[in-house]
C-alpha cells in the first residue's frame, strides 16, 4: 500500500508540473522493466504513448521557456494536467474497490492542482520581470524536481511521502501569496501603462 500511495502520489504531483515528460519516463521505466507498473497502467508502457509523450515533453520543453507564453501554455493545461493527476493516481491502486479509486482520483487531482496552482503562480510572478533567465532557471529547476520527485516515488516511497506532506504544507502557505503578488503585478502594470498613455496624449495636445 505505501508503494501504491507512493506512485499515486508522485505520477499526480509530477503531473502538475510536466504531464508529457511524467508520461514519458514513468513509460520509459516500465518498458525496460526497471518498474512494476499495476496493470491498470499498463498503457504506459505503450510505444505509442511513450513516442507521443516524448513529442509532447520536447514541445513542452520549448514553450515553458519562452515568457508570457508559459503562462499561456499552464492556463491551457490547468484542464489537462488535474484531471491527468486524478487518472493517474486511481490507476496507480489497481483493480481496488470503488469508493478508495473515487478518494484516491480526487486525492490526485487535489495534489497535482497544488503543483500545478504553484508552479503557475510562481511564472506568472517570474513573467513579470523584463529579464528572461530567471524564467529559463525555474523552467530547468521544475524539470530536475520532475525527475528527482519520481525517482523518490518509485524507488524511496516513505522519503517521497513525507517531503509530499511537506510540499503540501508549503502550497497551502504559499498559494494565497503567489495569487495576491500576481493580482498585485498585474494591477502596477495595468496602472503603468495607463499612466504612459496618458503622457503621451499630454505631449500631443
Amino acid at each position: 500500500m505505501i508503494d501504491a500511495l507512493s506512485l499515486g502520489a508522485g505520477l499526480s504531483w509530477a503531473s502538475g508540473l510536466r504531464l508529457y515528460l511524467t508520461v514519458f519516463l514513468v513509460g520509459v521505466l516500465a518498458r525496460f522493466g526497471i518498474v512494476h507498473l499495476p496493470e491498470t497502467l499498463s498503457t504506459q508502457s505503450s510505444g505509442w504513448v511513450i513516442g507521443a509523450a516524448g513529442v509532447l515533453a520536447f514541445f513542452e520543453f520549448l514553450a515553458d521557456r519562452i515568457p508570457a507564453f508559459d503562462s499561456l501554455w499552464d492556463a491551457i493545461h490547468t484542464f489537462i494536467r488535474i484531471p491527468a493527476g486524478a487518472v493517474l493516481a486511481a490507476g496507480s491502486l489497481g483493480h481496488a474497490d470503488p469508493v478508495l479509486l473515487t478518494v484516491a482520483a480526487l486525492a490526485g487531482g487535489a495534489l497535482a492542482g497544488s503543483a500545478h496552482l504553484t508552479k503557475a503562480g510562481t511564472r506568472a510572478l517570474i513573467n513579470l520581470s523584463p529579464e528572461p533567465f530567471s524564467n529559463w532557471v525555474a523552467s530547468s529547476t521544475e524539470d530536475v524536481l520532475v525527475c528527482v520527485g519520481l525517482a523518490l516515488a518509485l524507488f524511496a516511497p516513505l522519503v517521497f511521502l513525507v517531503l509530499m506532506a511537506g510540499f503540501l504544507a508549503f502550497a497551502m502557505w504559499a498559494l494565497p501569496r503567489l495569487w495576491r503578488g500576481v493580482q498585485g503585478g498585474f494591477r502596477g502594470m495595468a496602472a503603468h501603462m495607463v499612466s504612459r498613455l496618458g503622457s503621451i496624449g499630454g505631449k500631443r495636445d
